[in-house]
C-alpha cells in the first residue's frame, strides 16, 4: 500500500514539472546558479552499538558458526520458495521434494545434533534422577552411611572441593551471562518506541518536504527566465557585438588601412613642406658659405705668399698648408636639386577633403550596429518575454494541482494511522516483556538456588571439617555442608531437564534466526534471495518491479533499492521510475523550441544602408597616388645629402692650421695663420651649423617620403579593394552573418533553459524525495529483530545452556564430596 501510494505520488509530481519545459542546448554564456534543493534533516540513526555485552554476542556468533559452518543455502531457499512450502509438504513423497528435505537436513545438521542431545538430556535426566534416588534408598550409589578409610582421603577431598568450586564458578558465569542477556533485551525494548517514532517522523518529513521541493524546482524557472530577460534587454550589446565581431574581421582591417593612408597623406604633406623649406634654406646657406670660404681661402693664400714663408724651416710648412687650400670649398650642390612645390600643391589639394573624418564616420556607423540591432528587434523581444511569462504560469499552475496535495494528504494520514496502530501495541509489548523478564528471572533463580547449595555446602563442609575426627564423629557444620551438597544434587535433577527444554527451544529458534535472517541480511545474501528470478511467480523475472509496476522485466532489485536509499538518492532513481515514467521525455517539450525558433526567424537586422567609405573618399585615395610624389628622384636627394656640406671638416682644418702655425717661429706669420684658423671656426659656427640642421631635416623627410611612396599605388589599390570587399560583405553577405549570429544567440537563450532542465533532472534523481528513511526502516527492523531480540535471545540460551550442561559434573562431584563432609553411621576399625 505504502509503496504504490509513493509511486503514484512521484508520477503525478513528475507530470507537474514536465508540461512546460523545452529541450535545449548548453548555454555558452555561463552557468546558472539554481541553489540547493531544500531538504529536511532525518533524525534516525539506524546504527546499533551493543557495548560491553557485544563480547558475549561475538562468542555466541562464534559458537553458532561452529554448530552451523555451512554457507547460506541460497539454492535450497529459492527452490522451496518457488515450489511453495505448502506444496512441498503435501507432495513430500516426490523425489525432488525428498532431495530438498535431505538438503535441509544437511544444512541443519549442527542444529539437529545439538537439539537431539538436548532432547536426550530432557528424557534421560529425570529417569537418571529417579533411578539415583531409588538406588540411594537401597544404600547404594553412595547412600550407605559408611566410609572406608584410605590414605589419600585428604587429597581426594581437596580435589573434589576444587572441581566443584570451579564447576560452580562456570555455572555462575553462565547464569550471569543469561541474566545480562535478559536485562539487555528489556533495556533495548524500552528504546524501541523512540526508534520507531523517529522513523515515522522521518517518513513524515520525507512526505512533507516533497511539495516544498516541487515548488522550489518550479520556482527556479524564474532564475533561467530572468537571465533570458536580462540578455533580451541587452540584445543590442550581445547580438550586435557578435555581428560586429564577425564582420569586423574584414571591416576593421579595411578601415584601419584607409585610416593609415589618411595619416600617410598628412605625413607626406608635412614631409614635402620640410623638403621645400630645407632645400631653400640649404641653397642660401651653401651659397653664403661658399662665398665666405672663397674669401678666407684667398686671404690665407695671400698670407702664404708672404716673403716670410720663404725662410728656411718655414717654407716646407707653408707648402703643406698651401696644398690644403683647395679643401676649403662647398661639396654638396643643393641648387641642382629640383624643388617639390608642384607635388606639395597637389597633396594639399588632396587634403582639402577630410578623409580621416570620413573614415571615422565609417567607424562610427559600423560601431552603431548594436543600437541598430536593439531598435530593429523591439517587437521580437516583447514577444519572447510574453511567451516566457506564459511558460512560467503553466509551470506554476501544474505544480499546484490538487491531486498531488490529495495524494500527499492521504499518504500522511496513512502514516498517522500506522503510527497510532503501532503505539497501541506499546503497552502490550511492555506487558509481555515484563512476563518474559520475570520468567527468565525465575529460570535464573533455579540455577542460583543450586549454586547457593553448592557454595554453602563447600563453605560449611570446608570450614567445619576436622581431619582428626573420625567419619562417625564429624561435626555438625561439616555434616550440614554435606547435606547442602546433596540438596543441590536433588534440585539439579529437578530443574535441569526444565532448563534444557528452554535451552533447546530458544537455541533452535534464535540460532536459525541468526543464521537464516541476520547473517544473510548483513552480507546481502537475503536480498539475493528476494532478487532471484521467478521466485514467487513463474511469470515474473523480478519480484519488485512485477509488484510495483506489473512489469517484471525491469532490472530493479531489492538490493539496488536498498543501496540507493542507503546512499540517500531520490526515490525516482531508487525505484528506477524512468522505466515507466521517463522524465527526459516529459522534459522535452519541443513545441516551445519551435516557438522560439519561429520568433527568432523574424529577426531581420538591415545593414544595407551602412556605407564604410563613399566614392569621393575612394577617389581621394586614388588622387593621392597621382600627386607626383611617386616620381620624385629621391636617390638624387640622398646622394647630395650623403656628400656633406664641405669637402673637409672645418673644425679639423682649423685645428690642423693652428698646429702648423705652432711649428713656426714666433712672429707675424704665426699670428696671421692662427687668425685664419679663428676665421674658419667662425665660418663653421653660424652658416655651417644652420646647414647641418637642415640637412638632417631634409634627410629624414626624404627617407619618409621614399618609404611612403614605395609601391604606393598598389597599397592604395589594396586598401580600396579591402574596403570594397568589406562593403560587399555588409551589403550582400551581411544577412548570412546576421542569421548565423542570431542562431548562436538563440542557442544561448535556449541554453539557459537546458541548464534548468538538466538541473531539474539531476535534482529529481539525486535530491528530491531522498529515500534515506526507507533504508532506515529496513535497518530498524534488522536492529529490532537481530541486535535487540535475536542476539539477546541467543546469549540467554548460551549462558543457560552452559549452566545446564555443567550441572552434570556438579551432581557427580557433589555426591562424591558429600561423603567427606557428612557424619557416617559406621566406620572401619583397625586393631593396633
Amino acid at each position: 500500500m505504502m509503496g504504490k501510494a509513493g509511486l503514484f505520488l512521484l508520477m503525478l509530481w513528475g507530470c507537474t514539472l514536465c508540461g512546460s519545459q523545452t529541450s535545449m542546448q548548453k548555454s555558452p554564456q555561463g552557468t546558472l546558479d539554481f541553489g540547493f534543493v531544500p531538504s529536511g534533516v532525518y533524525e534516525t540513526h539506524a546504527y546499533f552499538e551493543p557495548g560491553p555485552i557485544g563480547i558475549l554476542f561475538h562468542m555466541v556468533h562464534a559458537f553458532l558458526h561452529v554448530v552451523q559452518p555451512n554457507p547460506y543455502p541460497h539454492d535450497l531457499v529459492t527452490k522451496v520458495a518457488q515450489q511453495k512450502l505448502s506444496e512441498v509438504k503435501q507432495e513430500y513423497h516426490k523425489p525432488e521434494n525428498c532431495v530438498l528435505a535431505l538438503q535441509a537436513i544437511y544444512y541443519e545438521m549442527g542444529f539437529i545434533v545439538c537439539a537431539s542431545l538436548g532432547v536426550l538430556f530432557v528424557l534421560f535426566m529425570p529417569l537418571v534422577g529417579l533411578c539415583f534416588c531409588m538406588c540411594r534408598c537401597c544404600d547404594n550409589c553412595g547412600g550407605e552411611m559408611h566410609q572406608r578409610q584410605k590414605k589419600n582421603a585428604d587429597c581426594r577431598r581437596g580435589f573434589f572441593v576444587t572441581l566443584l568450586f570451579v564447576t560452580s564458578l562456570i555455572i555462575s558465569a553462565g547464569v550471569l551471562c543469561a541474566y545480562a542477556a535478559n536485562q539487555n533485551l528489556s533495556t533495548q525494548l524500552k528504546g524501541v518506541r523512540k526508534l520507531v517514532d523517529s522513523n515515522f517522523r522521518d517518513l513524515k518529513t520525507f512526505v512533507n518536504d516533497t511539495p516544498m521541493q516541487i515548488a522550489y524546482l518550479a520556482n527556479q524557472y524564474n532564475t533561467a527566465k530572468n537571465k533570458v530577460i536580462s540578455d533580451l534587454d541587452n540584445i543590442g550589446p550581445l547580438l550586435g557585438s557578435r555581428i560586429c565581431a564577425q564582420m569586423g574581421k574584414e571591416v576593421l582591417p579595411a578601415l584601419d588601412g584607409a585610416l593609415s593612408l589618411a595619416g600617410a597623406m598628412r605625413e607626406t604633406k608635412q614631409a614635402l613642406e620640410n623638403v621645400s623649406v630645407s632645400l631653400e634654406v640649404l641653397q642660401e646657406a651653401t651659397n653664403s658659405l661658399q662665398v665666405n670660404l672663397l674669401n678666407e681661402r684667398a686671404r690665407l693664400s695671400n698670407t702664404l705668399n708672404d716673403p716670410a714663408c720663404s725662410a728656411p724651416g718655414v717654407s716646407s710648412t707653408c707648402r703643406d698648408i698651401r696644398r690644403t687650400l683647395s679643401q676649403l670649398s662647398i661639396n654638396a650642390n643643393y641648387s641642382a636639386l629640383p624643388n617639390v612645390d608642384t607635388e606639395l600643391s597637389n597633396v594639399k589639394n588632396v587634403l582639402k577633403t577630410d578623409l580621416s573624418n570620413i573614415i571615422q564616420k565609417g567607424y562610427s556607423t559600423f560601431n552603431d550596429t548594436p543600437d541598430l540591432v536593439k531598435n530593429q528587434t523591439k517587437n521580437i523581444v516583447s514577444g519572447i518575454k510574453s511567451m516566457l511569462d506564459a511558460i512560467g504560469s503553466n509551470i506554476t499552475s501544474f505544480s499546484k494541482q490538487s491531486p498531488v496535495q490529495d495524494i500527499l494528504t492521504n499518504f500522511t494520514l496513512y502514516l498517522s494511522q500506522s503510527q497510532s496502530f503501532v503505539e497501541d501495541y506499546y503497552p502490550v509489548i511492555n506487558q509481555y516483556d515484563f512476563y518474559r523478564w520475570m520468567g527468565c528471572i525465575i529460570v535464573c533463580c533455579m540455577v542460583v538456588l543450586i549454586l547457593a547449595f553448592n557454595f554453602l555446602g563447600l563453605l560449611c563442609g570446608t570450614c567445619g571439617y576436622n581431619k582428626h575426627a573420625s567419619p562417625t564423629t564429624r561435626g555438625c557444620i561439616s555434616n550440614t555442608g554435606g547435606k547442602l551438597l546433596m540438596a543441590g544434587v536433588g534440585f539439579s535433577f529437578m530443574f535441569s531437564w526444565v532448563l534444557m527444554i528452554i535451552v533447546v527451544i530458544t537455541f533452535v529458534v534464535g540460532g536459525n534466526v541468526e543464521k537464516l535472517v541476520c547473517e544473510p541480511f548483513e552480507n546481502r545474501a537475503l536480498f539475493k534471495i528476494l532478487d532471484t528470478p521467478y521466485l514467487m511467480n513463474p511469470n515474473w523475472k523480478n519480484l519488485l518491479p512485477g509488484f510495483l509496476y506489473q512489469n517484471p522485466e525491469i532490472d530493479l532489485t531489492f538490493e539496488k533499492l536498498y543501496s540507493n536509499c542507503k546512499d540517500n538518492k531520490g526515490i525516482y532513481a531508487a525505484l528506477q521510475m524512468d522505466n515507466i515514467f521517463n522524465i527526459s521525455e516529459y522534459l522535452n517539450a519541443s513545441m516551445y523550441t519551435r516557438d522560439v525558433d519561429d520568433v527568432f526567424e523574424f529577426v531581420n537586422v538591415d545593414l544595407s544602408d551602412m556605407v564604410l567609405l563613399d566614392a569621393n573618399a575612394k577617389q581621394n585615395l586614388l588622387n593621392f597616388s597621382n600627386t607626383g610624389i611617386v616620381s620624385i628622384n629621391y636617390e638624387a636627394y640622398l646622394a647630395e645629402i650623403n656628400k656633406g656640406v664641405t669637402k673637409v671638416d672645418l673644425l679639423s682644418f682649423a685645428k690642423d692650421l693652428e698646429d702648423q702655425a705652432g711649428k713656426l717661429p714666433k712672429g707675424a706669420l704665426e699670428n696671421a695663420l692662427k687668425g685664419h684658423a679663428s676665421s674658419i671656426r667662425f665660418i663653421h659656427g653660424h652658416p655651417f651649423i644652420i646647414s647641418f640642421f637642415y640637412v638632417l631635416t631634409l634627410n629624414q623627410s626624404v627617407r619618409l617620403l621614399q618609404r611612403t611612396t614605395s609601391d604606393l599605388p598598389n597599397k592604395i589599390n589594396h586598401v580600396i579593394g579591402a574596403l570594397d570587399a568589406a562593403q560587399h560583405l555588409i551589403s550582400s553577405n551581411g544577412s548570412l552573418i546576421i542569421t548565423q549570429e542570431t542562431e548562436k544567440y538563440m542557442e544561448m537563450m535556449i541554453g539557459y533553459f537546458k541548464q534548468y532542465i538538466d538541473w531539474v533532472k539531476n535534482s529529481i534523481i539525486m535530491e528530491v524525495a531522498a529515500c534515506k528513511p526507507v533504508a532506515n526502516v529496513v535497518d530498524t527492523v534488522e536492529i529490532l529483530t537481530c541486535s535487540f531480540v535475536a542476539d539477546s535471545l541467543n546469549t540467554f540460551w548460551f549462558g543457560l545452556g552452559c549452566c545446564t550442561v555443567f550441572l552434570i559434573p556438579s551432581i557427580i562431584i557433589s555426591v562424591k564430596l558429600a561423603k567427606f563432609f557428612r557424619r557416617m553411621d559406621s566406620e572401619d576399625v583397625y586393631d593396633e
